[in-house]
């Protein structure tokens, strides 16, 4: 008689150690030497025993196929050797015994072609797949209690690192310098400047390492907002809970892409990768049919001619260089007159504290939806107590709830964060308009549509002679109409003029539809102007 003697360990410590191995085989052999079996191979292996997908056992099946008739016994030492899954073990030993071959547990020996034998073969299969099941239940509840209680069970996502306390207990902590890339890719996105193949490119650039389909998915994840996902499980249905590890971004942030990637939030806007000579490509609308123009190259004979031009039939075209001058030309009308940046700095602080009454509206109306949504979530909680409604029912309501309330509860935090006090802010940002120019010619490619994008939130359009946009940003259209419509009062001008509107539309550019009629700045900024000339001078 010949067999085969399969040794199998369960983890590959056991293999590495040897000490598992080298037992099995010692027993065996010595099974063999006391039954006069011939051993013709040993077979090691070191694969999990849930199925028979293991590289070993695969070889020696096929070995036994070729060699039919030559092996009588595949020996191992008990059942759990061979299978911890009653259902596989059953086709596996099938299989076996149609090539002739009586598979054996030598410490646990069953003669099968006994009908009563297969009963304590079931058992044999089946306590070592209880017991797999057991441990796997056991794992898998203490995993959710460790998550529910805010630690981070997984590897730590990109921007994060694992990390162990004293006493032995694991935690993920930001990883630099990928915690701030991460963030700034949640912030950029949310700017809706660029989109998100080209903020993964540049965070691949920036030096963070992973793949495409992941990138996606460390968007979704709200770890990075302080927040672990809870999947559901038999009743419970998932759930975000608080973490106790240190948020990268905030939750408000968080919901905002999500809704982003949901397409509950589309923000359109110019593409970037330009070349430098085509920097408002992107950014143009096309006088004649309304479409977006496009830019390209040229070939001359002394070289190549950039264009900025429509797809469609229509045939607009327009020199790349001709744009681009006009284009600076209209950026130095937005540069405020010489010494009067303390005055709008006073006048668009004053507006933004009328402004901010917006906010607490805002605050408001977000407790107001709070209180509703908690409160329909506790009708919901009395229908089921007076059995008005079935449990999964409850159960699908409460979730809906949950995330709703979860989302409103970060935007009130997120308002509450937000400052009353711009003037560091407004003065910077006045200080830099007062340059524009400057910084918009020496700027390279990505500054100056950066620049493009913060003033004209709009498309503009361009006939070949001069630009129209229906909105520039509020903060300098503010500070231009203070511009053109707080002049000095000329000879022979009465005050009584005063009220009158004397804001003159900017040449080149259309005002907008609502003001064409009477484009008249309020008598109450007009008067905060003059008060604070006054005192200026």
């Amino acid at each position: 008689m010949i067999a085969d003697l399969y040794i199998r360990v369960s983890t590959d410590e056991q293999a590495d150690k040897g000490y598992s191995q080298r037992d099995q085989e010692e027993r065996l052999k010595k099974y063999c030497d006391n039954n006069k079996i011939k051993v013709r191979k040993v077979i090691f292996e070191d694969h999990s025993a849930k199925t028979f997908n293991r590289p070993q056992w695969n070889d020696l099946l096929i070995d036994l196929k070729k060699k039919k008739g030559v092996v009588d016994f595949v020996l191992f030492s008990k059942w759990d050797r061979f299978s911890r899954n009653a259902g596989d073990a059953y086709q596996m030993i099938s299989t076996l015994r149609r090539l002739g071959i009586e598979p054996q547990a030598i410490e646990q020996p069953l003669d099968l072609s006994v009908p009563e034998n297969k009963l304590m073969l079931a058992f044999y299969l089946a306590a070592p797949e209880v017991e797999n099941d057991r441990r796997a239940l056991n794992v898998l509840l203490g995993m959710r209690k460790a998550k529910r209680e805010g630690r981070y069970m997984c590897q730590a996502p990109v921007g994060y690192s694992n990390k162990i306390t004293e006493d032995g207990k694991k935690y993920i902590a930001p990883s630099e310098p990928d915690a701030s890339i991460m963030k700034w890719a949640f912030e950029t996105l949310n700017e809706g400047q660029l989109n998100v193949e080209q903020i993964m490119k540049t965070a691949f650039k920036k030096g963070i390492k992973t793949s495409k389909a992941n990138f996606w998915n460390l968007l979704r994840n709200p770890v990075y907002c302080g927040r672990i996902y809870l999947s559901g499980y038999k009743n419970e249905l998932a759930c975000h809970v608080p973490g106790l590890h240190e948020p990268i971004i905030s939750e408000a942030l968080f919901y905002e892409v999500q809704d982003y990637l949901n397409g509950k939030k589309r923000t359109y806007r110019a593409k970037v990768g330009s070349m430098d000579v085509l920097q408002l490509r992107g950014y143009l609308l096309c006088p004649r049919c309304g479409k977006i123009l496009t830019g390209s190259a040229s070939k001359g004979r002394s070289g190549k001619y950039y264009y900025y031009h429509c797809t469609s039939s229509c045939g607009a075209r327009f020199k790349a260089e001709n744009a681009n001058q006009l284009f600076s030309k209209e950026l130095k009308k937005l540069i405020p007159k010489p010494g009067m940046k303390e005055v709008y700095a006073t006048v668009l602080n004053e507006e933004f504290k009328e402004r901010t009454r917006l906010q607490r509206e805002d605050v408001k109306q977000v407790k107001d939806s709070l209180e509703k949504a908690n409160t329909e979530l506790a009708n919901a909680r009395k229908l089921l107590l007076n059995n008005e409604i079935e449990p999964s029912e409850y159960r699908s309501i409460k979730g809906d709830y949950e995330r709703k309330i979860a989302g409103l509860e970060s935007r009130l935090i997120e308002l509450s964060k937000q400052t009353n006090n711009i003037e560091p802010l407004l003065n910077k940002a006045i200080t830099t308009l007062s340059c524009l120019d400057t910084l918009y010619e020496n700027g390279d490619n990505k500054s100056k549509r950066d620049i493009i994008g913060s003033i004209y939130p709009e498309k503009l359009v361009f006939d070949g002679f001069q630009y129209r946009t229906t909105r520039l940003n509020e903060v300098v259209e503010l500070i231009y109409s203070m511009d053109k419509g707080f002049s000095e009062n000329k000879n022979g001008q009465t005050g009584s003029n005063f009220d009158l509107s004397t804001l003159v539309t900017r040449p080149g550019f259309e005002p907008r539809q609502a003001e064409s009629e009477s484009a008249v700045l309020p008598l109450y900024y007009r008067a905060k102007f003059q008060s604070a000339n006054l005192k200026k001078k």
